[in-house]
């Protein structure tokens, strides 16, 4: 089943209150791991991502019932998750008393020491370089090299302009390219 299919399924299992169980269950199984990855690409870690995913469900799920339909059932959950995420690391910023601007850098120090990280020195490198980026290059460059969403579905996610994001996701691979290149100069 297409994607939409599955939305619209969803959204009828959701108006018949004997089925919501069984729509709740289509809602996880369906969107659940490319909003992990989602969330974890912004929050680092599995715990923190475990959490946020959790909260964007519930928040979903609370909210379903109200859905307006003007945008697809996918990139309401993908705000609802980047939103959840963000607010862990505002969370993060505050219990471990640093300012939110120095989120990043802590965040690339526990990437080193994050034992559910699989990735080489290179891969660990690019995934530094990502995140010495401003927070909304960082998230329009995940969306775009990583889900391969398209700019439109980028700017409903994230309430901005398609050209704003096209200019974000070009400086956001300008630095990382300058970054990786000043990494093997030295």
């Amino acid at each position: 089943m297409m994607t939409s299919e599955i939305d619209k399924k969803i959204l009828e299992l959701i108006a018949q209150s004997d089925k919501q169980n069984q729509a709740l269950k289509l809602l996880i199984d369906t969107y659940q791991k490319r909003l992990y990855w989602q969330v974890r690409r912004i929050v680092i870690n599995h715990d923190d991502a475990d959490d946020a995913l959790q909260n964007t469900f519930i928040k979903a799920w609370q909210g379903l019932k109200n859905f307006n339909q003007n945008s697809s059932l996918f990139t309401w959950l993908y705000r609802i998750a980047t939103n959840e995420a963000l607010q862990v690391l505002r969370k993060n910023a505050q219990h471990n008393h640093i300012s939110y601007e120095h989120v990043a850098q802590h965040l690339s120090n526990s990437l080193v020491s994050d034992p559910y990280f699989k990735g080489d020195e290179i891969q660990r490198k690019f995934q530094q370089a990502i995140l010495s980026l401003p927070e909304k290059q960082r998230l329009v460059f995940n969306m775009r090299y990583y889900d391969e969403l398209s700019y439109e579905e980028i700017a409903e996610i994230l309430d901005t302009s398609v050209g704003a994001l096209k200019a974000s996701y070009h400086h956001a691979v300008k630095k990382i390219e300058e970054i990786l290149l000043n990494q093997i100069e030295n």
